[in-house]
């Protein structure tokens, strides 16, 4: 496992004193950096070896929001290594160790020079621990999203150069951002699914396409033509105002 400690800065939060949810993806994704980093596994070597991590899938649970000044220690492990993916488990708790945030990821190992999935060596997971830790207690959901039919249209968002990030695509946590973004402000979200589908990069349109069934809305974020680049789920806490 691999931890490290912060603290709930203004600039994270919401109009609710509380870490937003693209705050607790950040955090999530900086933990996982982090631990490539320390090894010498990270964005330098990735980059020497024209190799990238991708993300494929997040599923997200909110136990509770940490709030504007309280202290958290954010962990993260990989438990398994299959063929070109890797899974990694993250929490975030309390300063007495209580549960914030559990999370579950999918991530498949890409060879940037070919442009396809490739197996990770040896040598690329080294240090990551021996891909049978075990895994985190929590109710694992299935990686992809199912799109409904009954999808409303919203007006078009255009990649802009703050949504993008290293790999030159739009980062993991903006995708939930501008879903998020496209749903009444004053739902509260307690659990979230993606499934990243295809590369947004700088200059695309993107179509926030949204569907609701009781407290669970689904934001499918398509080009022109429909295919989308990313599916988001989210779970409110109850049933809001209607679309």
């Amino acid at each position: 496992m691999y931890s490290f400690e912060s603290r709930i800065r203004y600039s994270e939060v919401d109009q609710n004193q509380e870490l937003s949810v693209t705050g607790i993806i950040n955090y999530l994704q900086d933990c996982s950096t982090f631990q490539s980093e320390d090894l010498n596994l990270g964005i330098t070597y990735l980059q020497e070896h024209h190799r990238a991590w991708w993300l494929s899938s997040w599923q997200i649970v909110i136990e509770r929001y940490p709030r504007l000044g309280e202290e958290i220690v954010v962990s993260t492990w990989p438990y398994d290594f299959k063929g070109i993916y890797g899974y990694r488990n993250f929490t975030i708790c309390d300063k007495k160790g209580n549960y914030l945030v559990k999370a579950n990821s999918i991530w498949f190992f890409f060879d940037t020079e070919a442009g396809r999935p490739v197996r990770a060596q040896e040598s690329d997971i080294r240090g990551y621990g021996s891909g049978e830790e075990k895994r985190l207690e929590m109710d694992y959901a299935p990686r992809r999203i199912l799109i409904p039919e009954n999808a409303v249209k919203m007006p078009v968002i255009t990649v802009l150069p703050h949504h993008i990030d290293t790999n030159r695509h739009v980062n993991n946590a903006q995708y939930v951002a501008i879903a998020r973004e496209a749903l009444p402000e004053d739902i509260r979200i307690r659990e979230l699914r993606v499934e990243y589908k295809k590369a947004a990069v700088q200059g695309d349109e993107m179509i926030p396409c949204i569907s609701r069934e009781g407290s669970d809305y689904t934001v499918a974020l398509c080009d022109r033509e429909g295919t989308a680049y990313a599916v988001v789920w989210m779970k409110a806490e109850s049933e809001g105002p209607r679309l």
